[in-house]
């Protein structure tokens, strides 16, 4: 009977992940939902479990799809519209100084927003001025590439910014004051690093003189909001809303810094906006209810079933045995390494389980407080940065590729992995050792 369930949970798992793979397209919450049911059924993962579960993932949920209604909202006002006009303008005709825009825009994106609402509203904005100014496909690449990268490596030095790192912040019982305190200067200087490398990577390629771009109209077409601006000062309404989204997530740490609830506080802001919103421009918040993906509430919840599946079974105990004594060795032991197998396991299963059983397993280990959470950072950079190795290492680059293919954009493993082979390595490894060293410093 043991035999049959530790079966069924393993297949579970290689099924659902690689359903994921196979069929991007597909809503990720089907595949993982029917894993989890079968999951349930061997009996690997109990009711008392799902209690556990519901509790461990309720919170990071809510703050994240708080986070995308916000997102939403802004659409709503045409922010992210304005803000490409500006992109365009700012670039002053240069292929260089835009390549730099556009990086900063979506590192930007990631922290006010999340690391997949951010592929969703950068890739579409990048493939539309990009074939506004007329550019070849071989010339499109690196903005679309880099883009990519920065965007989804960017939800590393905040832990709002992604729904597996705060899952995995309640497990180690860190909260966001302390994460961002070890987190956010080793990993944004492994984001600058990752953004000069891919710049020389690209260099020959950047077009120097960007093309005289057609004339276009980004405003809201339709969209109440287009009659009411031209009345206004556009710039100031736009930095106003800008404003108060830096606020709402300023509040978040805060919040937390005090033993706040932060999903509470995530409600709070996003029910402000949607009530600033609703007086303005009329729009009731009822179309949240059609609008918000609630499925990422159910792909959360079913992904951890079937990990939590995994580490009732026994996988824990066997990373246990094999990184104990590796990582309870010295702080650039436990971030070096711990950071070198989340990138592996992220590469082969998708970053979501990979950062889960990563967690689970340092919390088994025994470990003093310090090595804790260093051991779980690094574990973090594994699976925001490391996993950018292949497009099948996050949902987020796996909804790049579609994106990007949807756009006539044509991108090959190949053309990626020649990139990525070249910078996600450097950059995990400079930014694990960095953090070793900061968090000595700091403590």
């Amino acid at each position: 009977m043991h035999d049959l369930m530790v079966i069924v949970t393993v297949c579970s798992f290689l099924l659902t992940i690689g359903f994921i793979f196979w069929r991007p397209t597909v809503n990720e919450a089907i595949p993982a939902t029917i894993g989890a049911f079968f999951v349930l059924l061997s009996g690997s993962v109990s009711l008392m479990d799902l209690e556990k579960i519901t509790e461990t993932i309720g919170g990071a949920a809510v703050t994240i799809m708080a986070t995308i209604v916000m997102a939403i909202v802004l659409e709503s006002f045409g922010f992210f519209s304005w803000a490409a006009e500006i992109l365009t303008k700012k670039a002053k005709g240069s292929g260089i100084r835009l390549f730099w825009l556009t990086n900063l825009f979506c590192f930007l994106m990631t922290l006010f927003v999340n690391n997949d609402g951010s592929i969703l509203i950068t890739t579409p904005i990048l493939l539309l001025l990009l074939k506004n100014m007329g550019l070849k496909n071989h010339q499109k690449l690196p903005y679309l590439i880099s883009g990519a990268l920065i965007a989804t490596a960017s939800s590393a030095p905040i832990g709002v910014s992604n729904i597996v790192n705060l899952i995995a912040l309640k497990i180690v019982h860190m909260d966001l004051y302390m994460h961002s305190a070890m987190m956010f200067v080793p990993a944004t200087s492994g984001l600058i690093l990752l953004a000069a490398l891919l710049f020389l990577i690209f260099y020959r390629v950047l077009p120097k003189k960007l093309p005289e771009a057609a004339h276009w109209n980004l405003a809201p077409g339709g969209h109440p909001l287009k009659e009411k601006l031209l009345k206004e000062n556009r710039n100031k309404f736009m930095r106003n809303i800008l404003i108060f989204v830096f606020a709402v997530r300023v509040s978040l740490f805060v919040a937390s810094y005090i033993h706040f609830p932060v999903s509470l506080m995530a409600v709070i802001g996003s029910s402000f906006l949607l009530a600033w919103r609703w007086y303005y421009l009329k729009i009731s918040p009822a179309d949240m209810l059609r609008k918000t993906p609630w499925y990422i509430l159910i792909f959360a919840f079913s992904m951890y079933v079937i990990i939590y599946g995994l580490n009732n079974i026994g996988l824990t105990e066997w990373l246990i045995h094999v990184l104990q004594p590796i990582v309870s060795g010295s702080l650039l032991n436990a971030s070096v390494w711990m950071g070198v197998v989340i990138s592996v396991l992220s590469n082969l299963f998708n970053n979501h389980p990979a950062l889960m059983v990563g967690t689970i397993t340092l919390m088994s280990m025994g470990l003093e407080p310090l090595t804790l959470k260093i051991s779980y950072l690094a574990s973090v950079i594994g699976s925001d940065i490391g996993s950018l190795l292949l497009p099948i290492g996050t949902l987020a680059t796996l909804m790049w590729m579609h994106i990007v293919r949807k756009g006539g954009v044509k991108i090959s493993w190949g053309q990626y992995l020649k990139v990525t082979a070249v910078v996600v390595p450097i950059t995990v490894i400079f930014t694990l050792v960095f953090l070793s060293y900061w968090v000595s410093w700091l403590f």
